[in-house]
């Protein structure tokens, strides 16, 4: 079993996966509109270049998400995406391009569990916790 998060966007999408595509060091697999779909002429031209689908695969780990229907959105709320990463220097790296133009809830810092730790909201409406936990002693 695999299980991947899937985010709403409002209508920013693909500017959201090209962001996460950088700041992740992933690649995307796939970025399909409404129009390329059987029912694109049912769709309003406005939405026609709107991301019915999209996925971004971070080494094994895929992130999907799509952009709903205006009457079908709802901003994010009651989750995070949370990124477990190997060492503290990555952890901030990632973090600070996860953060521009975005809102940082916690700092990134040293905490009882984690050698880093921050959570922050993105400029696209996601909000995210990044963690590098420390060592465990034997």
């Amino acid at each position: 079993m695999q299980l991947n998060p899937y985010l709403s966007f409002k209508g920013q999408c693909e500017a959201a996966f090209k962001f996460y595509e950088q700041c992740l060091g992933g690649k995307i697999m796939g970025l399909h509109t409404y129009g390329q779909t059987p029912m694109a002429d049912k769709v309003p031209p406005v939405w026609r270049d709107k991301i019915i689908h999209a996925s971004l695969v971070v080494g094994d780990k895929a992130l999907m998400g799509g952009d709903p229907p205006p009457e079908r959105y709802e901003q994010p709320k009651g989750f995070s995406v949370s990124l477990a990463l190997d060492n503290a220097a990555e952890a901030e790296h990632v973090f600070r391009a996860l953060s521009q133009n975005g809102s940082v809830q916690m700092p990134i810092q040293e905490t009882f569990w984690a050698l880093r730790f921050g959570m922050l909201v993105d400029q696209f409406g996601i909000p995210w916790m990044v963690n590098c936990d420390k060592p465990v002693k034997p």
